[in-house]
């Protein structure tokens, strides 16, 4: 008898807040889900610092809730939860990353959950820079690497902001946004982020339709090109769900311990993209489980 092929899923910046309540509640809620086939289940938590990594994992295999529900596999579970060093804002990293996965899974991986960014303090060319660089370059890169391991009936999610959201801009920014998303066309999103970049630098983004904002904005880029790339994969057939969603204003370090969620709320909607039956939808936005007007 052949043996049951083993679930893998990826999750980028892991090692806390919203990413860790991710792998956490991936773990939990797997044995319930439409995805179980009754084989083993793995799980890469990824960040940048080894040693942060390995102490979310200590984190995990020791957590009361996991262990009351023998959901890893020390305690009879399906789950294992392993470790791997990434930094998505540098390309050679996404792509070794990339081949690990393709030499230690060549029949592929089911999940991929983007959830590694940045939320800088201030304004300039050099905050729009590097916050654009993690944010938007970076999760493409990531978002492109992946996809092609993903395999039939899987899901990739890009954990958004409702900071994106297309209010914020000049009508024909807006329209631009929204023709390059629903076209699938990822070098037309990827030439917005690129102007806004140059109007910023230039102290003109507002006098261009742009708000003073590289966090929003890295954002609605990023909504914008898992638009453009849910449009291209559904042409592949492959039934693969690619979404973007706002987790809501959770209490993290990105938010300076603001937010009104717990990080295990914030967690519920990018689990549910990757592990629910949600009627085949896909190149949606969604917040509180629901999809929602981009």
């Amino acid at each position: 008898m052949a043996s049951i092929q083993s679930r893998v899923a990826a999750v980028t910046g892991a090692n806390k807040g919203i990413g860790l309540a991710i792998v956490r509640n991936l773990a939990l809620q797997y044995p319930k889900s439409p995805l179980n086939n009754g084989g083993p289940f793995l799980i890469y938590l990824t960040a940048r610092s080894a040693e942060r990594g390995a102490e979310a994992v200590n984190t995990l295999s020791n957590d009361p809730q996991l262990k009351q529900a023998k959901a890893l596999a020390q305690d009879g579970g399906p789950t294992t939860i392993k470790f791997y060093e990434l930094d998505i804002s540098q390309t050679s990293s996404i792509q070794g990353f990339r081949d690990f996965l393709q030499k230690q899974h060549p029949e592929g991986i089911d999940i991929a959950i983007n959830n590694a960014g940045i939320a800088m303090q201030g304004f300039d060319a050099n905050v729009v820079q590097t916050t654009l660089q993690t944010n938007y370059y970076g999760t493409l890169e990531a978002t492109q690497d992946l996809l092609p391991l993903i395999r039939q009936g899987g899901r990739l999610v890009n954990v958004s902001s409702m900071a994106g959201k297309l209010n914020k801009y000049s009508e024909e920014v807006r329209k631009a946004f929204l023709a390059a998303a629903d076209s699938g066309d990822v070098n037309a999103c990827t030439g917005l982020m690129e102007r806004f970049k140059k109007a910023a630098a230039e102290g003109r983004e507002k006098e261009d339709g742009w708000p003073s904002a590289a966090y929003a904005t890295s954002k609605a880029g990023e909504t914008a090109f898992t638009k453009a790339i849910a449009v291209q994969e559904a042409k592949r057939n492959r039934g693969v769900l690619v979404n973007a969603c706002c987790p809501g204003y959770v209490n993290t370090d990105m938010t300076r311990g603001g937010g009104t969620k717990t990080p295990d709320e914030g967690a519920q909607t990018p689990v549910m993209l990757a592990l629910n039956d949600i009627g085949g939808k896909t190149g949606g936005f969604w917040q509180s489980e629901k999809q929602i007007e981009w």
